[in-house]
Order: C-alpha cells, then structure tokens, then sequence
C-alpha cells in the first residue's frame, strides 16, 4: 500500500466533487487503487486507522453506499458505528442540529451522512469539527458515487480520460449521481452526453456542459462507455412519463445499443438496476457490464476517502 506523505490533503470534509481540484482527484484515485490491492488480499485488513471512529448516520435509506463505507472502515481497522433515522432521536422530533451535536460528543473522526435534503451535509459540516463526508443529499450530490464511477472508467481506459465520451442515460433531473459524475469527468477531460425524455431532463440542461439527446440510438453512437440511472418509479406517479413500457421501449439500454458504441465500450450503473427498465437481461450481466467492479471500487474509493479525512490531522500523515 502506498501513501504518499508528500501530498497535504487541504479538505476537513467531503461535500460535493465541485471542491476538489484536479490533483486532489487524481491523488485521491491514486490512494483508492493503492486500497484495491488490499482489498485482493487472504486477509483484507490493515491497521491504518486503527482506534479511529467512523460514524455512519443515514437519515435516508441505503443499502449499497452504506455498507461500502462500513466495509471500507473495517478493513482499515476504524470502529463504525451505524445511526438510521428509526434508531435515532430525529424519529421523536429532535433537531437535525441537536442530534449532530449529541454524536459530536461522542468524539467522532468522520461522519458519514446520507439526507433526503439537499445542503444538509454541509450544515452539519459547517456545525462540527470532525471530518463529514456526503453520502448523498437529496437531488444535489453524491460524490463518492461519482468517484467510484471515476475510478471504474480509469481502470477500463487505461488511464486515459482526455477525449473519451460518457453517455448518462435516464432520469437525469433527480439524479444527484449525474450532476457529480458530469462535473468530475469533465474537469478531467471527459465529454458527456444525456439522454432522457424531456420531462426527465433538468431544466436549463442547455447551459450545462453536456450534449443533450431524446433518441438513444443517436445518443449512444460511439461513445466510449453508458452510465445508466435508476428509473425513481416514483416519477411515473407523479405523470412525468407517460407509462412505464413505452420508457422502457424508448430508453431501456440493450445489446443492439451497445453495438453502435466503440469497440470495448462499458457499461455502468450506480444501482439498484430495475432490470428490464433502463437496462436490459442480456446487458445487464453481458462483458460489457462494470457493475460489478462498481462494487469495488467504492469499497476501495471509500477507503480513501476515510482515510484522508480521518488522518488529515495527524502530522502530515495524508
């Protein structure tokens, strides 16, 4: 495992990926793929963060980012503590400020913070001292999503962002995913295509910096990767779609798809996939499908994130 005493991580927290600078991405990459190789290991374990303190304090649900950060602070031997909603004071009325305060005292290094609404980490963030990583905050942000994404698609091109073109496929206008991956992947050179109906695309999409498409044929013609997005079907009740088969005619990603793409091209998808909706059987579990090596990578990027947040006070160690 290499850490590279050299490099002096500048952020208490991890809010959004708009606060990271191009090195910070990079070296942050550097330090996950480090983590991926004890993650190979007999015994997946080092005492790295040994006598540290992760809490994980998921306001909403959450099975696969949840436990990736669990796991990752396992493995480098941190003590997590798990706090949902239903087992916490915030279920009887208790003030989001109160019960961030209460686990303050408890002398946390790192929180980690899922909420359904947006800026919520940040408050916490500005309230305390430790460390406290966005776990996903309403329609905002998901930043550690967005570098998993980041470090599957480096593994798949070879370390080579400048040029390559990433289609984001689905409910574009919800997604706290697509707004992370798209302002990360560009900074590092990546050009991103969407592909939606029009009542699933955010307004003012046209300022964004992205090209914008309704046909997915069109969308998906030699592009060097697809990120499909969860279908909230929650969005269907609400009219934004006028059923659910005529999207999944029009939008759900397959095999005939893929074939306009470049030779090589992944697939990816932040899950959990409503199989048959926005990707296909057949294209869910063909060799083009990163998903998988998703799972991974947020174990290894979240080993990194913990890491550097956690030990960024200890003599330079970070």
């Amino acid at each position: 495992m290499n850490t590279d005493n050299r490099y002096h991580w500048p952020h208490k927290d991890l809010l959004d990926v708009t606060q990271l600078s191009r090195a910070d991405t990079l070296h942050l990459l550097d330090l996950a793929a480090s983590f991926q190789e004890i993650n190979s290991r007999p015994v997946k374990k080092v005492p790295t963060l040994k006598g540290k303190t992760v809490v994980l304090f998921f306001v909403e649900n959450s099975t696969r980012t949840k436990t990736s950060f669990d796991v990752a602070g396992k493995r480098l031997s941190a003590d997590t503590f798990a706090l949902g909603k239903s087992g916490s004071s915030l279920n009887k009325g208790e003030s989001l400020k109160d019960t961030a305060l209460t686990l303050q005292a408890m002398s946390p290094d790192v929180i980690v913070m899922r909420h359904s609404s947006s800026g919520a980490a940040r408050y916490v963030a500005d309230l305390l001292p430790c460390g406290v990583v966005n776990g996903g905050d309403g329609w905002h942000a998901h930043p550690t999503q967005a570098l998993l994404d980041c470090f599957s698609l480096r593994e798949a091109w070879k370390n080579s962002f400048e040029g390559r073109t990433l289609l984001i496929l689905g409910d574009i206008a919800h997604s706290r995913v697509a707004r992370s991956n798209i302002h990360l992947l560009t900074s590092l050179g990546v050009r991103i295509r969407v592909c939606a109906p029009r009542t699933l695309l955010p307004a003012g999409v046209d300022r964004w910096p992205v090209e914008v498409y309704t046909d997915l044929r069109q969308a998906v013609r030699d592009v060097d990767a697809v990120m499909c997005l969860r279908l909230q079907l929650e969005r269907q009740q609400a009219g934004l779609l006028p059923d659910l088969a005529e999207y999944s005619r029009r939008f759900c990603l397959g095999l005939e798809h893929m074939a306009l793409a470049r030779p090589g091209a992944g697939v990816l998808h932040p899950g959990p996939m409503n199989r048959g909706l926005e990707i296909s059987d057949d294209m869910a579990d063909a060799p083009a499908s990163l998903v998988l090596d998703q799972v991974a990578a947020g174990v290894a990027t979240r080993m990194a994130v913990l890491y550097l947040l956690a030990t960024r006070n200890d003599g330079g160690r970070a």
